[in-house]
């Protein structure tokens, strides 16, 4: 199969059927073969019933449904774990997205060899707080990972199929796909401007919680990807250093003390010094630092994951 479209779906029943008729006028001309997935993310509407009565009617139709709702991500690495075709496109339910974008972010992946397409959605039809929004987290997910993405956040992706089978995404992470899949050894990653059309039917389900989720989310897969195997380089780096400075300003106290010692002086009491209890809280927090990275190491070698590692291709096997 040329082709997957993974499409999550939350409250979206006015354009189910519209979108899926769009796809498939597309796809025909273009002479694809493919298949669509929606995945239900907990809809409180009629959605899943349409979906349902499209796959009735259409083989190459395909639905899942969760119990509540539970986010873009789950939805999308669900879509990921069942899809089959050579390359596997990501767009939203809502019409926002146009299916006529989808001949040439198929070509990019199979003719010109890119692993990942992002779309780029240079003129957008958002309300303002999202837009300003969406350029704080581009501004600072290029300045992360070195991805030249100007919208790491465009629900408009095209993948190699083995791109998709070789990360895990969860929590708010959908946001930040090209950094996973260059983690994962993937570094052909392009851009291509796409249309972005006014929303159609429904409303935004953009609030202010996927503001605060995005920016969390952000410094998790900046540790993760710096650090997730090798939790000890950061924990016990910084557990090292504070440790130092606690001892050297424990170490001055105690020289100073010698010092008067030494003259005959009345020495004044350690303990009377701020320093000598900044010191010792410094020291105790490097500890726990350092055991922080010890117990990180423990966790990593008991993983499953601990040795997995991708191969890119084989010969003579």
């Amino acid at each position: 199969m040329d082709l997957s479209l993974v499409i999550p779906v939350y409250n979206e029943e006015e354009s189910i059927q519209e979108l899926t008729e769009w796809i498939g006028i597309v796809c025909s001309n273009a002479r694809l073969t493919y298949e669509i997935i929606f995945i239900d993310d907990g809809s409180s509407d009629s959605s899943w019933e349409k979906i349902a009565a499209i796959a009735g009617r259409n083989p190459f139709v395909k639905g899942y449904r969760f119990r509540r709702n539970y986010g873009k991500a789950a939805a999308l690495h669900t879509g990921f774990t069942e899809a089959s075709g050579e390359v596997v496109i990501t767009m939203d339910s809502d019409l926002q997205d146009s299916p006529d974008e989808i001949p040439a972010l198929y070509k990019m992946i199979t003719a010109d060899g890119y692993d990942l397409v992002s779309g780029w959605k240079k003129k957008r039809y958002d309300p303002f707080v999202k837009r300003i929004t969406s350029k704080f987290y581009n501004g600072t997910a290029r300045w992360a990972s070195g991805i030249k993405l100007h919208d790491f956040n465009c629900g408009l992706k095209a993948y190699k199929s083995e791109v998709i089978k070789s990360i895990e995404i969860f929590g708010e992470m959908h946001r930040y796909i090209p950094m996973l899949a260059k983690e994962a050894g993937f570094k052909k990653i392009g851009e291509k401007i796409v249309e972005h059309r006014a929303r159609k039917y429904g409303v935004t389900k953009y609030g202010i919680d996927r503001f605060l989720k995005g920016y969390l989310d952000l410094l998790t897969i900046g540790f993760i990807t710096r650090f997730g195997k090798n939790p000890m380089h950061l924990f016990g780096s910084l557990g090292t250093l504070m440790f130092l400075i606690g001892f050297t300003m424990a170490g001055y106290l105690g020289v100073r003390k010698l010092v008067f010692v030494s003259h005959h002086l009345r020495a004044p009491l350690v303990t009377t010094s701020p320093f000598f209890f900044i010191g010792l809280a410094v020291m105790i927090i490097g500890s726990i630092l350092f055991l922080t990275g010890f117990l990180g190491e423990l966790v990593n070698r008991n993983s499953s994951e601990r040795n997995r590692y991708l191969i890119r291709d084989k010969v003579n096997i």
